[in-house]
């Protein structure tokens, strides 16, 4: 397929919907909404069926867009503003769920990925995070790492944790 000067994610998110997910349905995060909608222009070139949302979406319409994804096997992609769809919605008739650009804090990711994680859920859920070498999408990746590691820290370890943070580990919970 041609996708002209189009992002190489969008070109292989596009190629992965259509050569790789066969009839499961997809959640597709971005946490930027000119994202989502260069994405939206590809799926309706490639006339796919999608839901949309984003926090300009109402109320009425987060929950029509919810409604028609999980009750329609037609429409097979969600689009979601990362911060938009991180709360408050359930989307259980997904099973693939693509991170278009990562997102400092690993919880806001893990949110979005647990849409799918909830009652009614019965099938296995692939997780892709979409990172482009040698970019700050890595660095990105590499301070999520540090800040997990000092989360777990602080779960596993007895009292004295405190006297175990260095002025980095610090600066890394709270920066």
């Amino acid at each position: 397929e041609d996708y002209g000067n189009e992002s190489i994610k969008i070109a292989e998110l596009m190629r992965n919907i259509k050569e790789k997910t066969g009839k499961h349905k997809i959640l597709v995060f971005s946490q930027f909404v000119r994202m989502l909608s260069e994405i939206e222009k590809n799926l309706k070139k490639d006339n796919i069926t999608y839901e949309y949302l984003d926090g300009q979406s109402s109320q009425k319409e987060r929950q029509a867009s919810v409604e028609n994804f999980q009750d329609n096997d037609k429409c097979r992609v969600f689009l979601i503003s990362l911060r938009a769809g991180g709360m408050g919605i359930n989307l259980t008739s997904a099973d693939y769920v693509y991170l278009v650009d990562p997102w400092w804090n690993p919880a806001v990711e893990n949110q979005a990925i647990d849409r799918t994680h909830r009652i009614g859920q019965d099938k296995k859920v692939i997780a892709y995070r979409m990172i482009c070498k040698d970019t700050i999408e890595e660095k990105i990746m590499k301070h999520q790492e540090r800040k997990q590691k000092i989360a777990s820290d602080i779960i596993t370890t007895e009292e004295n944790f405190v006297k175990q943070l260095t002025k980095e580990d610090i600066t890394d919970l709270f920066g």
